[in-house]
């Protein structure tokens, strides 16, 4: 319900950014400035999941998130939501999902045991990228039956109905006394030098970040894909972004079917960046609909499974003392990755071609592949 909500929200305020200036400049502006406190913020609420029981802090944030479509709502409703009022709420609402993405990402090992731990993840990645579908779809209908207000007010409301249903679990206290004193940037230093310390981290991170720069680049730039590659209009970009949609489904399906073993994840993790390289390399190739759609469909799989197995070997790896924060840096790392990969292979596209462009970030991939399939951890690890 909470994840519902997001997107529904998030396709509210590109709508109404569009409504006020028919400019796609201030729709991407708008997007920007919900994503800007992701990179400035998340580390330091990092530090706050690791001193918090994280189902309360997910109450403050979710409820937080209906109070501001509610505000949303009121200012639509009174005519007031001009472009600076739908900027600064757009803005607090970046800042609240920064405090929500590592409250939700410690939440999640509180409420099964390690072993199905990366099953957990990979419901999990179902269920954000089914939101990802419905939200948009349930935010189109209802502009089309009601109002930016009555749309607004839905999502305060399905915001209001995850808080209550966040009140009814339990269990998720800290179980052990932590490291928590210190100031906040004392701890997120040790955070870092946590980080570095350890091998298996640096590796996932690595992979992480091969992962950002090839299939989420691809994904981010699926409307210029269609116009560029395909010459399509918007009937193919709905095609691609379904493709795109199912693919990351069976994504996390398939990492929902694994246990707790790292080696087994790792190399799960490698097969899915081998085969999303060698698909970006088939670029050249994307001349139909279908075709394409197939490609965007695997590449999108490959992702959300290396996505969602990254962050498995991270969470079955971490110090639970250190959770919140390693998680906050993962999170910086997998969401600001494709925002600076679609600048440069979007720069590269408009130059010599998406086949180019893709043929760079898959050679890339490539060589992690390369390097890391050697690193595996040992057999008995995370068992």
């Amino acid at each position: 319900m909470s994840t519902l909500g997001s997107w529904l929200i998030r396709f509210l305020f590109g709508w109404a950014a569009w409504e006020l200036t028919a400019s796609a400049f201030w729709v991407g502006s708008i997007a920007g400035l919900m994503l800007v406190p992701t990179f400035l913020l998340t580390p330091v609420f990092g530090i706050t999941a690791d001193r918090i029981n994280p189902r309360n802090g997910l109450l403050v944030t979710v409820t937080l998130c209906g109070l501001l479509a509610g505000l949303a709502a009121i200012t639509a409703t009174l005519g007031l939501l001009e472009l600076p009022a739908l900027a600064a709420l757009a803005l607090a609402f970046g800042a609240l999902t920064s405090a929500h993405t590592p409250i939700r990402l410690a939440f999640l090992p509180r409420l099964v045991d390690r072993q199905a731990l990366p099953s957990a993840i990979g419901y999990s990645a179902i269920i954000f990228n089914t939101s990802r579908v419905i939200g948009p779809a349930l935010g189109a209908w209802l502009l089309m039956v009601s109002s930016v207000p009555a749309a607004f007010a839905t999502s305060a409301l399905i915001c209001v109905v995850a808080a209550l249903l966040l009140t009814r679990v339990t269990g998720t206290e800290r179980k052990e006394a932590g490291e928590d004193r210190g100031s906040f940037v004392a701890q997120l230093r040790a955070g870092v030098v946590y980080l570095r310390q350890d091998s298996m981290l640096r590796l996932v991170f690595l992979m992480t970040l091969a992962s950002g720069m090839l299939g989420r680049t691809v994904i981010e730039l699926l409307p210029a894909v269609s116009g560029k590659l395909l010459f399509g209009d918007s009937s193919t970009l709905a095609t691609l972004t379904a493709a795109a949609g199912v693919g990351s489904i069976l994504g996390g399906l398939l990492v929902s079917r694994q246990s707790g073993g790292l080696r087994r994840l790792y190399h799960l993790v490698l097969l899915g960046l081998f085969v999303s390289a060698m698909t970006a390399l088939s670029a050249g190739l994307w001349r139909e609909v279908w075709m394409t759609a197939i490609a965007i469909g695997l590449i999108a799989g490959c992702t959300t499974t290396i996505g969602t197995g990254c962050q498995a070997l991270t969470q079955l790896t971490v110090d639970e003392n250190y959770r919140g924060r390693v998680m906050s840096l993962w999170a910086v790392v997998a969401m600001g990755t494709p925002a600076v990969g679609a600048v440069l292979v979007g720069s590269v596209a408009d130059a010599a071609g998406f086949p180019v462009a893709f043929a760079g970030t898959a050679l890339l991939a490539l060589v992690v592949v390369l390097s890391l399939r050697s690193r595996a951890p040992d057999q008995s690890a995370g068992t």
